[in-house]
């Protein structure tokens, strides 16, 4: 369980880790949420040939043979022309309604004279239908939203079109943040000289949001490992997420706390550059407990290599990570034993390449610097030294 890899760390947290449950949820909710049921469509859309112009619909065979034509009616979105148009007849039709039974072409209102109840064209060479079959965008039967995909305004524009209203999604994983340190002090609070305000907890819970779970702050009554124990046991949750305490130090009293309601260690600590002593395991109940350590940038570093794929996997969607290659914009030395994740600025070059710099301070401290990236450059236990222009493997985060 000690100095695990990075992979063989996440491989353990995931052992067991499925959807939760599932819910109906009204369609304007379901952003954010995993599908549970796979949307197949009952219809097609459009479920008509409709117009793709404001014009004029008749039988192509008249295109270009017949002079003057009879305006018989009118075809509008949701009020359809009721009859067959016939030889020598057009129907005026606007964009999206549908056309009628025996048109096939739509001729566009620019190239028409209108004169009373006649209407002439100014036939052109073999002109574009202008109609939108019926099923051009999806059949009836077509699966749509596979179970497993996360609904964005896109998925759900496309739920909404094929006539859902409310959707089968995983329920949301529950989430307790337990922050410790009697060094930390709440934002807003007037700090002692040696106390620094908490910040990880406040990104932890935006995280925790953003990847699909439902956050909840403890608050221990003191730093000691009999409240820190109370404050757990009985909530409600998932998923443990502490902050701190997460090594061996007379002060870190996490782990002594979670073995008083039943700690089974999964992960002792891991190979990893920030957060080694990131641990993982299961109380006797069934909850998991996730530690990350204090330091905020390495809290957020194994948050985004172990939390957000827990998160996922907890929701019912696929855990892995969106890694991607890069290239490097600076050289970089020779990596030591243990995997490192460098916070990075990513831009893209005239080649339309992804390219990363690794920031020069990788202290696991800076907030400032994390503030900053938008992803994280994985170097191998053990890397030679790297030049600019080599590909490396990145991951991004997710940016406004």
């Amino acid at each position: 369980m000690k100095n695990l890899t990075v992979e063989d760390a996440r491989g353990r947290m995931l052992e067991g880790a499925a959807r939760l449950g599932v819910e109906t949820v009204a369609l304007p909710a379901t952003i954010g949420r995993v599908l549970a049921t796979a949307i197949v469509a009952d219809r097609h859309q459009p479920p008509f040939d409709a117009s793709a112009m404001d014009g004029w619909a008749i039988r192509r065979a008249d295109y270009g043979t017949v002079a003057e034509f009879e305006i018989a009616g009118e075809s509008a979105a949701g009020r359809a022309y009721p009859a067959a148009v016939q030889t020598g007849q057009a129907v005026r039709i606007f964009t999206g309604a549908p056309v009628p039974a025996g048109a096939d072409l739509v001729v566009i209102q620019e190239e028409a004279t209108r004169d009373g109840d006649a209407v002439r064209f100014a036939a052109g060479k073999d002109p574009k239908a202008n109609i939108r079959p019926a099923g051009g965008d999806f059949r009836s039967g077509e699966r749509l939203l596979e179970e497993g995909m996360r609904i964005d305004p896109w998925r759900l524009s496309l739920a909404a079109a094929a006539g859902r209203d409310r959707l089968e999604v995983a329920r949301r994983p529950k989430v307790a943040i337990l922050a410790t340190g009697d060094e930390l002090v709440p934002p807003g609070a007037a700090p002692a000289p040696d106390q620094i305000f908490e910040s990880g907890s406040f990104s932890l819970a935006a995280l925790i949001t953003a990847w699909g779970g439902e956050a909840i702050k403890l608050a221990p009554a003191a730093d000691s490992v009999e409240a820190i124990a109370e404050a757990v046991r009985d909530a409600a949750v998932d998923l443990v997420v502490t902050i701190g305490g997460a090594s061996v130090g007379d002060y870190d009293l996490v782990k002594p706390a979670m073995s008083r309601l039943g700690l089974a260690l999964r992960v002792q600590t891991i190979a990893v550059r920030p957060g080694k002593p990131t641990w993982f395991g299961l109380l006797d109940d069934g909850r998991r407990v996730l530690g990350l350590p204090g330091n905020p940038a390495s809290a957020l570093v194994c948050a985004e290599l172990f939390l957000r794929p827990l998160l996922a996997a907890l929701s019912g969607a696929d855990p892995a990570l969106p890694f991607t290659p890069a290239r490097l914009a600076v050289p970089l030395p020779a990596n030591g034993p243990r995997e490192h994740w460098l916070r990075a600025a990513r831009t893209v070059d005239a080649e339309g390449r992804q390219v990363v710099t690794p920031f020069p301070d990788q202290d696991s401290s800076l907030v400032g610097v994390f503030a900053q990236a938008d992803a994280l450059v994985m170097r191998p236990a053990g890397a030679p030294a790297a030049d600019a222009g080599d590909l490396v493997t990145a991951l991004p985060l997710a940016r406004g």
